[in-house]
């Protein structure tokens, strides 16, 4: 699997997008979706909600598993996907594609540049 270069990655398997210079978008990575298996549920956060780098901002839920989500930085929750939380499925057929949430902080594109670059996340799946 190539992973996207635009994006960055944390060693839960989730991916992040800078999308301005102080939002990012999450979603999870292929990686996290075939290790789930066919995805039936997702649970998202309230809009406003402040997360801490780490923290878990949701579940999914596969025939598989249930796996928590966790934000990739700190800061508000400003945007949900309510589009796949109602189709989840979705997640299946494009991961990299499926955004969950939108995180805005001051830092955002500081924190982001911290994260795994697409070549260390590979370098990652490979080793587990």
């Amino acid at each position: 699997m190539t992973y996207p270069n635009q994006y960055r990655y944390t060693k839960d398997h989730e991916w992040a997008e800078l999308i301005s210079a102080n939002q990012i978008r999450v979603g999870i990575t292929d990686h996290a979706q075939s290790a789930l298996g066919d995805i039936v549920f997702l649970e998202l956060p309230k809009l406003e909600r402040t997360l801490n780098e780490h923290e878990t901002f949701g579940v999914v839920e596969s025939i598989k598993a249930v796996s928590d989500l966790y934000s990739p930085i700190r800061g508000k929750v400003v945007k949900t996907n309510t589009d796949l939380a109602s189709d989840p499925g979705k997640i299946n057929q494009n991961p990299h594609q499926e955004w969950m949430l939108v995180l805005e902080a001051s830092d955002a594109k500081a924190q982001f540049d911290a994260l795994m670059d697409a070549n260390q996340y590979e370098a990652l799946t490979k080793s587990s």
